[in-house]
């Protein structure tokens, strides 16, 4: 805020200057990134807080007396306390890293199901990505789960009143995104939550795009787990977050076995480690840990405030542009939504436009998003184009990017 009350405008240049990705050109033209739901690119701060571990404290950690091996090891578990605080946990001992959210569900499908039987249920949505849906098929498989799930409407929002009708005795999860990353929608997550609560279920979120677009606060949400990538957050690939309450992880048998998860092991039998590290088996993404930390300590200084505002001023200018060209379709328009575009042009293949808009310096994805069931449900079996924005994004590029279209329907129809 000014001294006089008014609200400070978003200075979005002053961001994308920490961004050395998004200044370059792609076959000519300056990068239009628009491709942020499949990854985020990475500020400064985190590129040189991976290099200066290199340079500097590169070493195993928790296993070595030495200097550098306790730099290591400090830093790994600053980063771990760092989420913590930016998920609002209880405690940094109920982060456990993981390679991202696809392990950090696979974990609890293994670990979660070790006493479920044949015929109990996992109720998910229509709007999960594979992540959050192969697993538990796989423990279909494996032990007869059975899978129900959440409808959307037209708009592409879950309708919950179907819900409590869902729930039977033989439920033992309810798990869903907190953003769709296909659509964009933002999911009531606290209240499903609290529905599972009432019958003692549950939940698990799937916040891969949750947490890109603001503070996330575990216990006001009310989730048993939550689930973060690195990637989608302006940190490195490979690593990521499972959010567990304290009481699950000491219930929870391990996912994997093998070094630095145990207490003591003999040929007649192991004791592991207390949580977090029963679940961290073998050594892990240690420079990438640290680079999370980083990532998530610059995004905690940002104004989140304004860039909720600035957010959905790029949503509403997208929209509203693509809306005018004809014979386009936007799927999914959803009341609360990150800014996040899927579309179709009548007669075109979303490859064919993802290839065009490639030409013209705007990367979008095409396809089916990894979540083929829900583009079945929204009536696009070859998928769709998708647009995604982060706060780097400025609203001129979000005026060449709709310009950009018209040209590609012109083209193709």
């Amino acid at each position: 805020m000014t001294d006089d009350g008014r609200t400070q405008p978003f200075d979005v240049e002053s961001i994308r200057a920490q961004f050395p990705a998004l200044d370059q050109q792609v076959h000519g033209k300056p990068l239009v990134y628009l491709d942020n739901a499949a990854t985020t690119q990475k500020p400064q701060v985190v590129i040189d807080t991976i290099r200066e571990f290199y340079e500097r404290d590169n070493a195993n950690i928790h296993r070595g007396v030495h200097t550098l091996s306790a730099r290591a090891s400090e830093r790994f578990e600053n980063a771990r306390a760092r989420i913590a605080r930016s998920l609002n946990a209880e405690s940094e001992r109920e982060i456990v890293f993981v390679r991202g959210v696809t392990e950090a569900i696979n974990l609890l499908a293994h670990s979660l199901s070790d006493d479920w039987q044949a015929g109990d249920e996992a109720i998910l949505s229509e709007l999960e990505h594979h992540a959050n849906i192969v697993p538990w098929l796989m423990l279909g498989q494996r032990k007869g789960i059975v899978i129900r799930t959440i409808p959307v409407n037209d708009r592409g929002e879950l309708e919950l009143d179907a819900l409590p009708g869902l729930i039977t005795d033989k439920t033992r999860l309810i798990a869903v995104n907190h953003v769709s990353n296909a659509l964009g929608t933002v999911n009531p997550v606290a209240r499903i939550a609290e529905t599972a609560q009432a019958h003692g279920i549950p939940v698990l979120v799937d916040g891969a795009q949750g947490l890109p677009h603001g503070p996330v606060d575990v216990q006001a949400l009310g989730c048993d787990f939550y689930a973060c990538s690195s990637h989608k957050v302006f940190g490195p690939s490979g690593v990521g977050a499972l959010y567990a309450r304290g009481d699950w992880l000491d219930r929870l048998p391990p996912f994997l076995g093998g070094g630095d998860m145990i207490e003591e092991v003999r040929f007649d039998g192991v004791r592991f480690a207390p949580p977090p590290s029963k679940f961290e088996a073998g050594t892990p993404n240690i420079e990438g840990a640290i680079g999370f930390g980083a990532a998530l300590e610059w995004a905690d200084g940002l104004d989140w405030l304004a860039i909720e505002r600035h957010e959905a001023a790029l949503l509403q200018r997208m929209t509203e542009g693509l809306t005018e060209i004809p014979g386009l379709r936007i799927v999914g328009q959803a009341a609360h939504k990150v800014p996040v575009v899927s579309f179709l042009i009548d007669g075109a293949h979303p490859h064919d436009i993802g290839t065009l808009l490639d030409s013209m310096g705007i990367a979008v994805r095409t396809g089916h998003h990894c979540a083929m069931p829900l583009m079945q449900c929204v009536e696009a079996p070859a998928g769709t184009a998708r647009a995604s924005a982060a706060f780097y994004n400025t609203l001129d590029e979000i005026d060449q990017f709709v310009a950009a279209v018209a040209r590609v329907r012109d083209m193709l129809v």
